[in-house]
């Protein structure tokens, strides 16, 4: 068995990221307190990071039905607060610089750079933490959900760094003119950055992911959907920015105009969609798991109760309640593995499986068989609880292969297509 070099082992990989994510945080933080002096920055950062527990919560809660990894979501964190926000902060400066030398307008080379320069840096910078995930968690990114978790997590981290930058400069005004409450720089800062936009950065960035999103839901053969759709999606989240920051140049009130008439609809309508792409994953466990029933690898109850947000929750407190937090924590990785199984075989039905199809579907199979004897109890108490008039439990055998015996010790009947029959 060949080994792989040093430069391809895991430790090597990860540690490189790790070193680059730190060393990009250092000098993003260098940078970002010498512009705010330390004052500023500890205000910017106190006031900054108040809207953050709250997107990421939300973006989690929308993951929820097959929740990421948490290395995943730190990774894209991280990327988005300090590699992502280092490359803005310098190309920004680099090139408003350079066209304000060539120009010699400054005001000009500020708006430009506001309106076409930052969008195309900023969007890009993110964008590349969601080509990562994309390329090296493929396992991780199997749709739309996906997409926008991992976009709009990045673009909480960006948006956290670019906020103590602006906050920290407006308390530093403040000091220097002696303004104070509501009345300050600071204040408006906050109400306008914190309070009524928290969303914009995510909300660019969430094209991008949905871009992605589709192409990780398109077979191996749509290679030109697979580049195309991502790209068009970078583009859409390019000119949104673009849009929202050139808002102010369209009169005394453009920036409120744009804001109620293009962000708030636009806000509404991608959550909307999260929402609704989230109850079709929940769908498809409820039309896609009952093979496996038939198989004799499932429950007869269980595709009821992984298919329900609320019997799912109910499964994990009655697990954790009564066997503790480990037995609540195999119950949250049996609705993850058989999330992830049905939404594969919904792919497989539609020809977009990748060629390990076999291989990944017989290891969550196994993952599966490996928790039952601990979740069974949770599982069967979700269904007699949330179901009307209950449901029957499990008391099946392990089975030898896919058409092996089902539950009640009987052979199972089988339904008039079942790819899974040997």
């Amino acid at each position: 068995m060949r080994h792989p070099r040093w430069w391809q082992r895991r430790w090597v990989r990860y540690g490189a990221l790790s070193t680059l994510l730190a060393l990009s945080g250092l000098v993003i933080l260098a940078l970002v307190r010498e512009q705010t002096g330390t004052e500023g920055f500890l205000v910017g950062l106190g006031l900054a990071v108040l809207p953050v527990p709250l997107l990421v919560g939300a973006f989690r809660w929308l993951d929820r039905v097959q929740p990421g990894p948490w290395r995943n979501v730190l990774f894209a964190f991280a990327w988005g607060a300090c590699a992502a926000a280092l490359i803005a902060i310098v190309a920004n400066s680099f090139a408003t610089h350079w066209i304000a030398t060539a120009t010699a307008d400054p005001g000009s080379a500020d708006r430009l750079g506001a309106t076409v320069i930052a969008p195309v840096v900023e969007e890009s910078a993110k964008a590349a933490a969601v080509l990562l995930v994309f390329l090296f968690r493929r396992r991780d990114f199997t749709g739309i959900v996906d997409g926008v978790v991992i976009a709009g997590i990045t673009a909480t981290g960006f948006a956290f760094t670019e906020n103590i930058l602006y906050l920290g400069t407006a308390f530093g005004t403040d000091q220097l003119t002696g303004d104070s409450g509501i009345a300050s720089v600071t204040a408006a800062t906050f109400f306008v950055r914190i309070v009524m936009s928290p969303f914009a950065h995510p909300l660019f960035t969430v094209f991008t992911g949905i871009g992605f999103g589709i192409a990780a839901l398109s077979g191996e053969r749509q290679r030109a959907r697979r580049v195309l759709v991502p790209v068009a999606g970078l583009l859409l989240a390019m000119s949104m920015h673009a849009f929202w920051n050139g808002s102010s140049t369209f009169g005394q009130f453009g920036f409120f105009a744009v804001y109620g008439m293009f962000m708030v609809p636009a806000f509404g309508l991608l959550t909307w969609l999260a929402v609704w792409t989230r109850q079709r994953e929940l769908r498809t466990v409820r039309e896609e798991l009952p093979a496996y029933v038939y198989a004799g690898w499932m429950g007869a109850a269980e595709p009821f109760v992984l298919g329900s947000m609320r019997a799912r929750q109910m499964a994990r407190e009655y697990a954790a309640y009564h066997f503790g937090k480990p037995a609540g924590k195999a119950v949250a990785e049996y609705e993850a593995y058989a999330t992830t199984l049905a939404l594969l075989r919904r792919r497989g039905q539609r020809g977009r499986a990748g060629a390990d199809f076999v291989v990944r579907e017989r290891e969550l199979l196994t993952e599966l068989w490996g928790r039952r004897e601990i979740v069974r109890p949770a599982l069967e108490y979700a269904a007699r609880t949330a179901a009307p008039g209950g449901w029957p439990g499990y008391v099946g055998h392990p089975p030898s292969a896919y058409g092996a015996p089902g539950w009640y010790g009987a052979a199972a009947p089988y339904p008039s297509y079942n790819p899974y029959r040997t």
